[in-house]
């Protein structure tokens, strides 16, 4: 193929005097004109792929070795780029340019003649030596334009085209023989497979004289069966008489059984009223022994002079980490989930003088933790208000921290709020929350850090997760 499509109309003057002086060397002026015209009438020749390559890889190559004032304009960024990009990337630029540039061309054909020693004066002289390459003749060819060129441009085409031919011949001739190869071991593979095939002929006929000899021994076997057959259906029909007279006993039975079962439903009925009378005594017993206790519980707290206590066990926790200063929050991840059922949560508020201990920052970033850290503590303290509000349970919130939090609003009625200590984190202050309940009181904790949860169900508490508040707030 040409390198760029011809543009004749617009070729400077130096193309007709290049034209000239490749086609009529030495000849009179007046065969110099006409060689001339002819070059610009003659389009330019349909280049094989290895010869435009190899023409542009000897022009990139020594494109840096001109001068920059002989650099055409396209190609000075061209210059510039590494040697292996700079056939690569700027093989349109290069070739447009050395179609439409004699001048170029001529520039480029002196540095790459002196490169190419005894090849390129052969070249010059219009032959082409046998020994070389056809498409470094055809390349050299094209850039010095000597007399005859198109006809060592178009040999080389013929001889590429040849190359090709005969690669084409000997991949075929290759995949001929393989084919061939493939054939004899097919037919020795089929040799084989006959061998196997008349052994397993030879032992199919073997069974099948077995089989004939088992057939026969079986067609005995059947006549004798049917003999017993017909015997067994006499039996069975004696049997089916001695059967009809059996049932018609055992209707008679079940009537009997029927007549003891009415009695025996009657007794029960007698029985029932019997023992609901006897469970109405012990069930005054079971509210006298109630209310014995009770009085002697009273009676207890009388003796020992307990009065009201003011503080909870937990009030004892929040004094001694009131002494050390709380810190900035950091975000418990959420590793595990116990339950999130928020009914769940209400069945165990719903118990008596319940407490409910919430791991703050593991509640909020799951909730809400778009917001703020002082949003979220505010949102989640203002929701615990209103459970405790609801419930009338002890509700305790811990946040993690180093320091004391400034500038908290006030908690609302029935809710604690703690920071943990420097050193310490609310998942410790949470167990020790928990340690310091008496057993037998119902403390719910909410978390869905596991390590909270495994922590505090050694200790009796109920551990619930984050969801199960969340959904519960949302709710009120």
């Amino acid at each position: 193929m040409p390198l760029t499509e011809p543009h004749d109309d617009h070729l400077p003057r130096e193309e007709s005097v290049d034209a000239a002086g490749d086609a009529g060397a030495g000849a009179a002026p007046e065969e110099t004109g006409q060689a001339a015209e002819r070059a610009l009438a003659e389009p330019e020749p349909v280049l094989p792929e290895p010869v435009r390559q190899r023409i542009v890889a000897l022009t990139a190559a020594v494109l840096p070795g001109l001068p920059a004032d002989e650099v055409p304009v396209p190609l000075r960024r061209v210059a510039k780029f590494a040697p292996n990009r700079r056939a690569r990337l700027g093989a349109p630029v290069i070739a447009a340019q050395l179609t439409a540039d004699p001048l170029f061309r001529q520039r480029i054909t002196a540095r790459v003649l002196a490169d190419t020693g005894d090849l390129g004066t052969a070249v010059l002289e219009g032959t082409a030596p046998a020994a070389a390459d056809p498409v470094e003749v055809a390349a050299l060819a094209y850039l010095a334009r000597p007399r005859g060129w198109r006809e060592l441009i178009e040999a080389s085409g013929a001889a590429v085209r040849a190359e090709a031919d005969s690669a084409v011949v000997a991949e075929l001739v290759r995949e001929a023989e393989q084919r061939a190869g493939r054939a004899e071991h097919d037919r020795a593979v089929a040799r084989v497979e006959a061998e196997k095939l008349r052994d397993e002929l030879a032992r199919v006929r073997e069974e099948l004289g077995q089989l004939r000899e088992e057939s026969r021994q079986l067609t005995r076997s059947l006549r004798e069966t049917q003999a017993r057959e017909r015997k067994a259906a006499e039996l069975l029909a004696t049997e089916r008489g001695r059967a009809a007279r059996a049932a018609a006993d055992a209707d008679a039975e079940l009537r009997r059984v029927r007549a003891r079962l009415a009695e025996a439903e009657s007794a029960a009925g007698v029985a029932r009223a019997s023992a609901k009378e006897a469970r109405s005594v012990d069930d005054a017993r079971l509210w006298l022994l109630l209310e014995t206790i009770g009085q002697a519980a009273v009676g207890l707290r009388r003796e020992l002079a307990l009065d009201p206590v003011e503080k909870l066990p937990a009030d004892f926790v929040a004094d001694a980490f009131a002494e050390q200063p709380g810190g900035t929050a950091a975000g418990a991840a959420t590793r595990a989930r116990d339950t999130d059922d928020p009914a769940r949560l209400d069945q165990l508020l719903a118990l008596p003088r319940a407490h409910l201990v919430v791991d703050g920052y593991n509640v909020t970033k799951r909730g809400f933790g778009e917001m703020s850290l002082e949003q979220q503590r505010k949102r989640l303290i203002t929701g615990l208000g209103g459970i405790a509000a609801q419930t009338g349970d002890e509700v305790t919130v811990v946040f993690d921290g180093a320091e004391r939090m400034h500038g908290l609003p006030p908690a609302p009625r029935g809710v604690r709020v703690l920071f943990s200590r420097k050193g310490e984190t609310a998942d410790e202050l949470i167990r020790r929350l928990v340690r310091a309940e008496p057993p037998g009181r119902p403390v719910v904790v909410v978390s869905s850090d596991r390590e909270v949860a495994d922590g505090v169900r050694r200790h009796g508490a109920y551990p619930l997760g984050a969801d199960s508040l969340l959904r519960r707030l949302s709710r009120s």
